[in-house]
């Protein structure tokens, strides 16, 4: 397994694009491995047969296992087989196995001998032994076992997994289970019998699924316990008129219509000015010392399928509208189909992260270390506000700064968020 990303920690095999016995050559594609941020292709090493693969779709791997094989056709491959982690070489031995002869259907098991047996399907082991038999082995016949690629694709097709009976080791629903059920015709939907009043259905507890933690969900689990915990927050909000920001917008589309200027977009060119006047914001806490960048590399948060990324603009400050609304779209695009390079999501020195789109009117986000700050910002919407003693309708945001104290005081966060403002309700400062 391959270090494809600075923070990768172990990998995930997507899809093998070679099989057993294919040709391979050096540098060509091998497999797709699922990282901590990215889908990443993994190319051979060397030149030769694929001659055995060790760590089937939807399973992961440290760094440096070895998850496959490629040798000459006849090259003797046993010692490196015998190297290979213990359930590997277990389902290849029992691959390997001679199917047995037809005998005589043996006699049913004890029930005893069924519980051991359903137990160790499910996963789950025997709680005790008496006299050779396991006792109070439970099968739970709720949970589902499901590769992560299986899911993603039943997610997109709209399949219940529950509906489906793996085909895969232990009952696994996998890849070709998925294709399966997309290529049949659905069924028309059953519709519940409405419960009579006083008579409520008796229901018992919820059935449910476990699915692995993809490995941008445990990437992010980790990083929020070193964030949160360690790193002494501090939170500064202010609530900023949007209207001419609001006009430039409309004005710059409208002369170009293929620009299409988001207000997201105005956000970002105006947080990078605001770092460059604010140089102790745009800095990064590195143990001993702290860290201040000449440049506003700013980090925009993108909601993915199974979590989070955060693909950097490099150098806002230098750049313009058009060049940040165009960046920004292409690498959203990427982001949300697993195809980012690592120095595109890693190494930002500010971040961004806006629900207002989703109707939230105000949150706090976490920092993501070794950051400074990030801006959570809200949604813009019309208020009534006092302005020269009269109540006038306004377009209004409310942002919320998460400051790490280490970096940043309180004072220096507000003048940035000044700054922010003052620029944002007048947008032609951008151009002084």
């Amino acid at each position: 397994m391959p270090k494809l990303s600075p923070t990768m920690e172990e990998g995930q095999i997507s899809r093998w694009l070679k099989k057993e016995g294919d040709k391979v050559s050096m540098g060509e594609p091998l497999a797709e491995i699922d990282t901590d941020k990215a889908t990443m292709e993994m190319q051979a090493l060397a030149n030769g047969v694929l001659r055995r693969i060790l760590i089937n779709e939807g399973q992961s791997a440290p760094l440096g296992q070895t998850i496959a094989v490629i040798a000459e056709p006849n090259e003797d491959i046993e010692s490196l087989l015998a190297e290979a982690p213990a359930p590997a070489k277990q389902e290849q031995e029992k691959q390997e196995q001679p199917k047995p002869q037809e005998q005589p259907a043996p006699s049913p098991p004890p029930p005893q001998a069924k519980a051991a047996a359903a137990a160790a399907s499910s996963g789950a082991a025997p709680r005790s032994v008496d006299n050779g038999q396991p006792r109070a082995a439970v099968s739970d016949s709720a949970r589902l076992i499901v590769s992560p690629l299986a899911a993603r694709m039943a997610a997109d097709a709209g399949i219940d997994l529950r509906s489906l009976q793996g085909s895969g080791p232990g009952g696994r629903i996998i890849k070709r289970d998925i294709e399966a059920a997309i290529s049949q015709p659905k069924a028309a939907p059953a519709y519940p019998r409405a419960v009579e009043p006083g008579q409520l259905p008796q229901i018992g507890a919820s059935a449910y699924r476990d699915e692995p933690a993809s490995e941008i969900r445990k990437v992010i689990a980790k990083r929020l316990v070193t964030s949160l915990g360690p790193v002494p927050h501090f939170f500064l909000t202010t609530e900023i008129e949007m209207d001419r920001a609001a006009e430039m917008r409309r004005g710059i589309n409208a002369l170009d219509p293929d620009l299409k200027i988001s207000i997201n977009d105005v956000i970002i060119k105006v947080a990078a000015a605001a770092l460059i006047q604010h140089p102790e914001v745009n800095a990064s806490f590195q143990d001993k010392f702290i860290r201040y960048y000449e440049h506003a590399d700013i980090g925009v948060a993108v909601a993915i399928e199974d979590g989070l990324i955060t693909p950097i603009v490099r150098a806002a400050n230098q750049k313009s509208l058009s060049e940040i609304a165009a960046e920004v779209r292409e690498l959203a695009e990427r982001a949300r189909s697993r195809k980012l390079k690592p120095e595109e999501y890693t190494g930002a020195t500010f971040s961004i992260s806006n629900l207002g789109m989703f109707g939230i009117d105000e949150f706090t986000a976490v920092i993501n270390p070794p950051e400074g700050a990030i801006l959570a910002v809200g949604a813009m919407a019309a208020k009534p506000v006092v302005r020269d003693n009269e109540i006038v309708i306004r377009q209004m945001m409310r942002v919320t700064m998460s400051c790490d104290h280490r970096v940043i005081d309180g004072a220096t966060g507000a003048k940035f968020l000044q700054t922010f403002k003052k620029i944002l309700e007048n947008p032609l400062y951008l151009v002084v």
